[in-house]
């Protein structure tokens, strides 16, 4: 009886095991199943193989960046002991006024070293909110620009930002400290660190490579209702720029769980945009595609949930803006006045960050910006035509361009989050995806430069024509 019950039992455990494991197979898509898809070839003849260039040379190596000068610039902001922007901007040790130094002087180094290429300002402005009291209140942002001077790209800019107030459990109140190493001292650091890196850089012959201008910013009044990003959207568009992409970096500097350094959060909302996708999200895709899935990880709603940054105020406005936010917050250390309370310390202390990750950072920022700056104009007025028939149609515009190589049409899938490249077209106008339906994928086209570099996507429109619906009932 006991061999006939040993049996029995392995037998009950192999049925076990064989349920267990055909309820994990059926569970998984049918690509890992190796289960062949039964939907039709588009098209049914195959794609075009297109050539696809190189990504442009001279990437920003990981070695490149200061982490260095990096902790000493959080250690300065710290040091100013608060940075709420309802503190002083006239007291040289304590307040905003201290943090606002801090950023100053660092720039000005890095503009010395750059032969004069970066240009430091300090915007003067006031603004109204809650948390201002109703009150207009004195604010002040920092920028530094990178400017180009191509006719066609020279007033396409790209933003790079981080905020330079911090705040302690309470929003409103100046006098209790608010050291903010990490919110938002970490994403100050990376925005200087990538202005370090981009005004240094020049190929051969030593002229500067980019097409468009860059803007390291460095923003005050976030916490008390994103004043400081809310002026920047009009100060670009008084000085007549146009807004290529708009890359936030708040809460970039920790990561402390096991096996760190992580990916960092890239946040981007979609935008009112039916079947297509908001100018932010396609800014999301580039960054990914250039910095690699390794290093980032999309997030496809725009912020954090219940919770806003310094890219929204460009995201309303229908801007390419994106938001980078370290892989996972440990709120004791962020909007804290700093205390102990049963054992556990509160407060956002430098001794929490991780410069490592908040380097990887700053590299994979830089590389983003160096290569959206160096790209062609992006096409515009993208459409899809071929409704009812056999063959999809993408038609784009483009003004001249001798530094373009062509054009990169793009697809995939309704439900997929990245595009792939369908084929190469030299000229813009109209190409047909010949037997390709237009119902079953989405479409988009990019300029590529002869170096190499991608502008972000556009996403073709489409004719809204909806569906015949029974006339009203007469009464």
């Amino acid at each position: 009886m006991t061999n006939c019950g040993n049996r029995r039992r392995a037998q009950i455990g192999a049925l076990v095991a064989l349920a267990f494991f055909a309820f994990v197979i059926g569970a998984m898509p049918a690509a890992a199943q190796g289960v062949v898809t039964r939907d039709p070839a588009e098209p049914a003849k195959g794609k075009p193989q297109p050539k696809i260039m190189a990504r442009p040379a001279g990437a920003i190596a990981r070695s490149s960046i200061d982490e260095k000068s990096m902790r000493a610039l959080i250690g300065k902001l710290v040091a100013c002991g608060t940075r709420l922007t309802l503190s002083s901007w006239t007291d040289e040790k304590r307040g905003i006024g201290c943090g606002r130094d801090a950023v100053v002087a660092r720039l000005n180094e890095i503009a010395k070293d750059s032969g004069g290429k970066l240009q430091v300002v300090v915007d003067k402005f006031e603004s109204t909110s809650e948390r201002t009291s109703g009150k207009p209140i004195a604010l002040e942002n920092v920028y530094a620009i990178l400017p180009r001077s191509d006719p066609k790209l020279a007033k396409t800019i790209f933003i790079v930002s981080g905020h330079f107030d911090s705040r302690p459990t309470n929003v409103m109140d100046p006098e209790a400290d608010a050291p903010g190493a990490d919110d938002d001292g970490s994403g100050v650091a990376v925005s200087v660190e990538c202005a370090r890196l981009l005004s240094k850089a020049r190929p051969k012959g030593g002229a500067s490579p980019y097409r468009a201008t860059i803007l390291f910013a460095v923003i005050s009044g976030e916490e008390q209702g994103l004043l400081g990003s809310t002026h920047l959207v009009d100060w670009v568009k008084q000085q007549g720029y146009t807004v290529g992409g708009m890359l936030d970096d708040d809460i970039v500097g920790a990561d402390p769980a096991a096996g760190a350094p992580h990916r960092v959060r890239l946040f981007s909302g979609n935008g009112e945009i039916d079947d297509a996708d908001s100018p932010s999200r396609e800014l999301a895709r580039a960054i990914e595609e250039i910095d690699g899935r390794r290093a980032i990880r999309m997030i496809f709603r725009v912020d954090r949930y219940g919770r806003g940054g310094d890219h929204y105020p460009f995201y309303k406005a229908g801007l390419p803006a994106v938001r980078f936010t370290e892989p996972l917050e440990d709120y004791n250390h962020q909007h804290q006045t700093p205390r102990t309370e049963n054992e556990i310390e509160y407060g956002d202390f430098e001794k929490y960050l991780n410069f490592t990750f908040m380097g990887d950072v700053a590299r994979d920022n830089a590389e983003a910006l160096r290569q959206l700056a160096l790209a062609p104009e992006p096409p515009s007025k993208a459409k899809l035509t071929g409704a009812v028939t056999t063959d999809a149609k993408v038609w784009w515009s483009a003004e001249d361009d001798a530094e373009r190589a062509g054009f990169e049409i793009l697809w995939r899938e309704t439900t997929d989050p990245r595009w792939q490249v369908y084929d190469f077209a030299a000229a813009p106008g109209e190409t047909v995806l010949k037997g390709v339906s237009t119902d079953n994928h989405f479409f988009a086209v990019r300029a590529v430069g002869k170096n190499g570099a991608r502008s972000i996507a556009v996403p073709t429109e489409i004719e809204r024509r909806p569906p015949p619906l029974p006339s009203p009932t007469k009464q």
